[in-house]
């Protein structure tokens, strides 16, 4: 992973970056062996979860990252009961065909989600018995 802040100058103007993750494995250490296969589908969504709030069960079958806008969220592996909070201004890398949920504390919690997908495949699968995660 990798944090690093720049400043470049260009003529009038002052540009700054962030490279906030950068990473080829999952928050638990997983590593991703490739992308899917099919024509290319990049998804973006926004989530809300509000206060002591959890999401299903659920599975991603691409890589895909959060980026932490506010609150916080707590990333749990289903079968090894890991655990991993993540804060406002951090990204995480989801794990991909592995059981996991995420799940908030006190605070409202808002997300940017990226998917690296392909056209026809479902961003999220919840386990049987579960709710649709969106």
């Amino acid at each position: 992973m990798a944090n690093t802040k720049n400043e470049s100058k260009g003529n009038q103007h002052s540009v700054e970056h962030d490279l906030i993750l950068k990473s080829g494995c999952a928050w638990n250490g997983q590593e991703y062996e490739k992308y899917p296969v099919g024509k290319p589908q990049i998804s973006v969504m926004r989530m809300s979860l509000p206060p002591h709030s959890d999401l299903p069960w659920h599975t991603h079958p691409m890589p895909n990252t959060a980026y932490i806008l506010s609150g916080e969220l707590t990333i749990e592996d289903k079968m090894t009961g890991q655990t991993r909070c993540f804060k406002s201004g951090q990204a995480v890398n989801e794990t991909i065909n592995s059981a996991h949920r995420g799940y908030t504390s006190e605070l409202h919690t808002e997300l940017v989600i990226f998917y690296a997908g392909v056209d026809g495949l479902e961003l999220s699968e919840s386990l049987p018995g579960e709710t649709s995660e969106f």
